[in-house]
């Protein structure tokens, strides 16, 4: 029992040692007796011994806590003392109850006194306590005194009380914290700092003296006491803001701050509270009083009514709270800008693409670079939109589409210069091009085909394929190219052909396009042979011509041509061939057709081209001159040779010349008439000819310089020689000049009477006194149509005198005829007595060194008996006379012997003259030419030479032994035809028809003067 009571005493103490009163629910008694159990006894109680009876001593009954109202869970310490010696053991009593020694909440411990603690869990520990000692052999004290213990239901909780209690307060203020319990006393107070124990601070007032922004957080506080500390709760939190002073907010209370002259600028200040006063600052200085400057003294306002270029600056405030002398930083800054002038605005649009579809957005932002709070106005094509944003939006429609432009405006008066324009167009969303990139749509088996869909920026674009409106899918003979942009089957079946079609999507963007008309795939069996053609049909053409080749086949498509000219192929690969015609282009063309690597037609059909050169025009006038004269007509001709086929162009001075009033065209402009020329039409004329419904143009020609006078040109007249006296037999020459142009034909007037010659000389080769008279001269030219005369020459006066006369005088008399055999000739010129010198002719031509009026004729310088003629010459006019008449020596021996035979007897006579004949023939030297033919008759009778007309004279063969030949020289005729005829032929008798002017050959120094 013993050992049960010692665990018992041991378990309950252990209990009360591990217990915290904050985490007890209840309080329980523990009783610690003082004196230990014996061994005999187990179970614990009081021993009684038996003493002598005595007074027992009275307990005092102290409270060891100080205090004696109390808390939950606070402890009370009760002791209970007995004065008188020790073995003692108490019992406790609350309101006159037994303290239940198994609560925990109660523990008892003795040391010559008794203590109780009582860990007060509730109300209930509340009451009046009182003590009662028991000895164990002097028996029991009597009742203790009492103590009044009150346990209040709830822990208290400080109230923590700021002072002073401003919100917020500024660094350098100071504030006092008060934590105050109306209950009880005994406290220590606890201060807290953001949950933290503040050290060194006990009493119930915590003062800051000097804030700082650390200060700042909440605060609280609590309360202990007792040597095991009961705290209190901790008491409300009390959030104290320490912040600097507020600094102010600038405020622009106009629309901007960046203005331009003469507007206005309206800055607040404010700090949120009516309390503080303002400075304001520009430029970091304070501002002074400005007439323009509505400014009170603290005010919040700042009103700048007409901004100058003094008002720029950047602007700030300060606030002021005088109650608390509290300062604080400067506000925000606000720069105000003053432009000297309006800006224009940037125009930009996002895309940036000048082109764009139907339905795509399109934005367009316009952009004042300087000032703000800019309205935007917007205009299209002159018409201003509904928008005042400085972006605007547009889904477009085709009606979008247009110039855009835009300005902006703020307040009343400031307007921008407009902004550059942009063009807008909007497209239609266009239809994909389906095109077949391979050589071929209609196939033939086993062939490739690929097919391509394309938009213009075929990059940016995706595509969908149908087949006869059915979706595609890929397999083993079907692949698409990247983006789906191409088709490719690679072996064509006919389970491929079909209508194809396709649509576009552009990348990026929402536009999607129409599927385009379907493009057929069809299969074909037989490769025909293809046809050629020409365009156009002609064998010849010119250089610089466009002919174009056409080479077709008619089944199947997309073939590969291959051209030929003369057996060489031709680079080009297409259906036609263009040429620009050169001459190398001139041959044979044919052609063929292919696709793919095994396919090949037969060759064409060949056609022959020929190509000839552009011909140039001549430019002629028809009246071959190019200088005419004022009022003259001129007709040019523009002419391509062996062609009618043509029409011409004229230029003059490289104008294009043009028909009017003067100027006129033939048929095709072939023509180019002048009418009546002025100085006007005067150039430089060229022209080119068109051939008709053809592109041949030839080159211009050279340039034919057309010259027109300013007047008529001056005819000019001249003689040669220039005597205003000639004498007949004289030769004159007129000659009619014009010094300018040519193609003249002459009229030549005598006495104003027109001459039947012409040419630009007259010449009268022996004048007569008939051609004595004034003559003129006058040119024309041009057509019978339009002819062209000029003035009439200055007359020149012609008078004709007779030349002077020369005769031949024989000087050898009668009876010489026998006795000598020269003859004496003298020439002598009638009718004029100047000195004269002469000159001789023997069968017209001149004999030499005869000089002298007498020439002596023999048969050493005459042996053929000649004809003789004489001329007079001298210096002065008429510088030669008439020639003489011819003087035959034959006729004249044969005259003057048959007149000296009749006169003797006939007989006599005749044999006279036979001899004389024989001995004259003897005498005579005989002829070179011993060949000669046989001398005739001499002698015939009277009756024979009467009834023959073409007997010879008598006596020729004997005088010359030559036959006589009739002379033609000079125009004498000298014959002895007719029967009539007298034998002699005197020199007065022969007729001059002719009279020679001619003159003796120059080595004859006497004569040379008078060939001038």
């Amino acid at each position: 029992m013993g050992l049960i009571k010692f665990l018992g005493v041991m378990y309950f103490s252990a209990v009360c040692a591990a217990v915290d009163y904050e985490d007890v629910t209840d309080m329980n008694l523990s009783v610690t007796s003082t004196r230990a159990p014996s061994a005999e006894n187990d179970t614990i109680h009081a021993t009684t011994e038996t003493q002598t009876v005595y007074e027992p001593p009275v307990p005092s009954l102290h409270m060891l806590s100080h205090w004696q109202e109390v808390f939950p869970f606070e402890e009370a310490y009760f002791e209970c003392r007995v004065n008188d010696s020790s073995d003692w053991t108490f019992s406790w009593y609350r309101n006159g109850q037994p303290v239940q020694d198994a609560d925990q909440n109660v523990s008892l411990n003795s040391s010559h006194q008794a203590l109780l603690t009582i860990t007060a869990a509730s109300q209930k520990y509340s009451g009046t306590y009182s003590c009662k000692a028991h000895h164990k052999t002097k028996g029991n004290s009597t009742n203790s005194n009492e103590i009044e213990l009150k346990v209040y239901a709830d822990r208290p909780k400080p109230v923590l009380v700021p002072d002073p209690k401003l919100e917020p307060m500024f660094p350098g203020e100071s504030v006092t914290f008060q934590c105050m319990i109306n209950m009880s006393f005994g406290w220590e107070y606890l201060w807290f700092h953001e949950n933290k124990k503040i050290q060194g601070s006990y009493n119930n007032t915590y003062e800051i003296v000097s804030l700082a922004l650390s200060d700042n957080g909440q605060y609280s506080c609590e309360a202990k006491r007792g040597e095991r500390p009961f705290y209190t709760e901790r008491s409300k939190t009390f959030t104290l803001h320490v912040s600097e002073p507020p600094t102010p907010i600038l405020k622009l209370q106009t629309s901007w701050s960046d203005v331009f002259l003469r507007e206005s600028v309206k800055l607040t200040c404010d700090v949120g509270n009516p309390n503080w006063k303002f400075i304001w600052h520009r430029n970091g200085k304070a501002l002074q009083d400005d007439p323009v400057i509505v400014l009170s003294l603290g005010s919040s306002l700042l009103n700048i009514t007409s901004v100058s270029r003094d008002h720029q600056g950047i602007y700030a405030c300060k606030a002021h709270l005088e109650t608390r002398r509290v300062s604080s930083a400067l506000s925000n800054t606000i720069n105000v800008t003053v432009y000297k002038s309006i800006p224009k605005p940037s125009l930009s649009k996002n895309p940036v693409l000048n082109s764009m579809f139907v339905g795509e957005n399109v934005s367009f932002t316009c952009k004042v670079k300087v000032g703000s709070n800019w309205m935007y106005h917007w205009f299209k094509d002159e018409n201003e939109l509904a928008a005042t944003n400085e972006t605007i939006q547009i889904n477009l429609s085709t009606h979008n589409a247009g110039t855009y432009w835009c300005k902006a405006t703020r307040g009343q008066s400031t307007s921008t210069d407009i902004s550059d324009q942009l063009i807008q167009n909007v497209l239609e969303i266009p239809l994909p091009s389906l095109t077949l990139s391979s050589d071929w749509a209609d196939v033939f088996p086993t062939e490739s085909v690929k097919f391509s869909c394309a938009m213009v920026d075929s990059s940016s674009w995706t595509y969908t394929w149908l087949r006869d409106n059915q979706a595609i899918p890929s397999d083993s003979t079907i692949s698409f190219g990247l983006d789906g942009a191409t088709l490719s089957i690679g072996s064509a079946s006919p389970y491929h052909g079909g209508q194809y079609s396709c649509s576009g999507k552009l990348k990026s963007r929402s536009v999607i396009s129409n599927f385009t008309s379907g493009l057929k795939l069809i299969v074909y069996e037989n490769i025909p042979k293809p046809s050629l053609r020409k365009d156009p049909v002609l064998n010849s053409m010119f250089v610089g011509e466009n002919i174009t080749f056409t080479c077709k086949v008619q089944v199947g498509s997309d073939w590969v041509y291959h051209w030929f000219k003369d057996k060489k192929e031709v680079v080009a690969t297409n259906e036609t061939l263009q040429i620009h015609l050169s001459t190398h282009d001139a041959g044979t063309y044919w052609c063929k057709a292919t696709r793919g690597q095994n396919i090949s037609t037969d060759i064409s059909d060949q056609l022959i081209q020929n190509v000839l050169e552009i011909p140039l025009p001549s430019l002629t006038p028809s009246n071959h001159w190019a200088d005419v004269f004022p009022t003259e007509s001129v007709t040019l001709r523009c002419a391509m040779a062996n062609s009618s086929s043509w029409t011409y162009t004229w230029r003059r001075d490289n104008q294009v010349i043009h028909s009017d009033d003067t100027v006129t065209f033939g048929l095709d402009r072939a023509t180019l008439s002048i009418r009546s020329a002025s100085p006007a039409h005067g150039g430089l004329y060229s022209c080119s000819g068109k051939l008709r419904s053809r592109s041949v143009i030839s080159n211009f020609t050279s340039g034919l310089q057309l010259t027109v006078y300013d007047d008529k040109p001056i005819i000019q007249m001249e003689q040669e020689p220039e005597h205003m006296v000639m004498h007949t037999g004289d030769s004159v020459t007129y000659t009619c000049h014009i010094n300018v142009s040519f193609g003249w034909w002459y009229m030549w007037f005598k006495d104003d009477t027109q001459l039947t010659v012409s040419g630009k000389n007259y010449t009268i080769g022996s004048v007569d006194r008939k051609n004595t008279g004034s003559y003129k001269c006058q040119a024309a030219r041009g057509k019978p149509t339009a002819i062209f005369k000029t003035e009439q020459s200055r007359p020149l006066r012609l008078k004709v005198e007779e030349r002077p006369s020369a005769n031949i005088i024989v000087l050898t008399g009668w009876s010489e005829v026998f006795s000598t055999d020269s003859l004496v000739l003298k020439c002598e010129v009638k009718g004029n007595e100047d000195k004269w010198n002469y000159t001789w002719f023997m069968e017209g031509q001149w004999i030499p060194n005869s000089s002298s009026d007498k020439y002596t004729v023999t048969p050493q310088n005459d042996p053929k008996q000649s004809q003789y003629v004489c001329q007079g010459i001298r210096l002065g006019r008429p510088s030669f006379s008439k020639k003489s008449d011819p003087l035959t020596t034959k006729n004249l021996l044969l005259k003057r012997r048959v007149l000296l035979s009749i006169s003797g007897c006939i007989f006599f006579g005749i044999l006279a003259v036979f001899f004389g004949c024989v001995i004259l023939r003897v005498t005579r030297k005989p002829a070179e030419d011993d060949g000669g033919p046989e001398e005739a008759e001499l002698f015939l009778t009277m009756a024979q030479l009467k009834n023959r007309d073409d007997a010879p004279c008598p006596l020729v063969d004997y005088i010359t032994n030559e036959e006589l030949d009739p002379p033609t020289k000079e125009g004498v005729d000298i014959t002895c035809t007719e029967s009539n005829a007298p034998l002699v032929t005197l020199q007065e008798d022969q007729a001059v028809t002719t009279e020679s002017s001619d003159r003796p050959p120059e080595e004859e120094g006497a004569l040379v003067s008078f060939q001038h």
